[in-house]
């Protein structure tokens, strides 16, 4: 077996995972360059998406399931931000990052009593779930369709924001919120939509994503988010290009340290004679990703430098 052998299985799942992560992190960086908010809960969002997929699978035909699902989750984000962020419009930054964290922990526990604290297995989705061999190498079909469909959506949603009615206004208020009330855009439907967007895109990533890792329990939606918020972060947050680069960098690094030992041992580098067990460090690398973006270019990868008012 040679290296890229070795090599390649841990890219492409790195870019799966990472794709997923981007799916994620796009919903973080769009409310955030709208509201200066960041929505913690969009990470249990995400969880609930594939809880409620679970428990709507049981009853009706996947088909019917798959619309149902994404139609109760687009509410439920809907609801979350006219409930928990719109009567905080006009309040301190902090209040809002509270109420955030609030509905973060009322979604989890609302999962720890849906389903007792105990894993739910996801159900399987025909076609993507299927094993493939890609280039050589036996896979899943969503961890190889999973970074074409995310470019898919990404473009549609770049033209989206381009060139409709909609989008024009989410710039405008990105660029300057008081000015666009001011100018009569309907302030409320733009944040609406956004939210929208981004939970479509949360639940997109959900089927993807327990459809690689088949496991919904409370707490399944944690890591992710936290690690599409480094993501979103990483590109540069407000930016949509840079939150699908971020997702898709964190992935294959993580990917590559998961696969470290065998990469850099004898039958990859040859560089590390015993396993040392890097994969422990998987997810800590991406927190200190984290630390060093902030340190050396605060404003991520393609954000905005910030601009001094006289």
């Amino acid at each position: 077996m040679n290296l890229f052998d070795i090599i390649m299985p841990y890219i492409i799942a790195g870019l799966s995972v990472g794709g997923q992560y981007a799916l994620i992190a796009i919903g973080y960086t769009m409310v955030y360059g709208i509201l200066r908010l960041i929505n913690f809960a969009h990470g249990d969002v995400f969880m609930i998406s594939g809880l409620v997929m679970i428990y709507v699978a049981a009853e009706v035909p996947l088909y019917i399931s798959i619309p149902i699902v994404i139609a109760i989750i687009m509410v439920i984000g809907f609801t979350i931000e006219r409930v928990a962020y719109k009567p905080l419009r006009n309040a301190p930054r902090m209040s809002v990052m509270i109420s955030a964290i609030g509905v973060s922990y009322l979604l989890q526990n609302l999962a720890l009593y849906l389903t007792g604290g105990l894993a739910r297995r996801y159900p399987t989705i025909p076609w993507i779930s299927d094993s493939i061999v890609f280039i050589g190498i036996t896979t899943r079909r969503v961890t190889v369709i999973t970074p074409f469909l995310v470019v898919a959506m990404v473009v549609v949603l770049v033209w989206l924001i381009n060139h409709t009615k909609t989008g024009i206004a989410m710039r405008a208020v990105a660029k300057d919120f008081e000015t666009s009330q001011l100018m009569g855009i309907k302030i409320n439907s733009v944040i609406s939509s956004t939210f929208a967007i981004g939970t479509f895109l949360a639940v997109a990533g959900s089927f993807l994503f327990f459809s690689n890792f088949p496991s919904v329990f409370p707490a399944a939606g944690a890591m992710p988010g936290l690690k599409a918020f480094v993501a979103a972060v990483f590109g540069g947050i407000g930016s949509i290009p840079g939150a699908v680069l971020g997702g898709l960098l964190i992935g294959v690094f993580e990917s590559l340290i998961k696969g470290a030992d065998i990469i850099l041992g004898p039958a990859g580098f040859g560089i590390i004679r015993t396993p040392m067990e890097l994969a422990t460090f998987s997810d800590a690398f991406t927190f200190v990703l984290l630390v060093i973006v902030l340190i050396f270019k605060p404003t991520g990868l393609f954000g905005d430098k910030p601009t001094e008012k006289v």
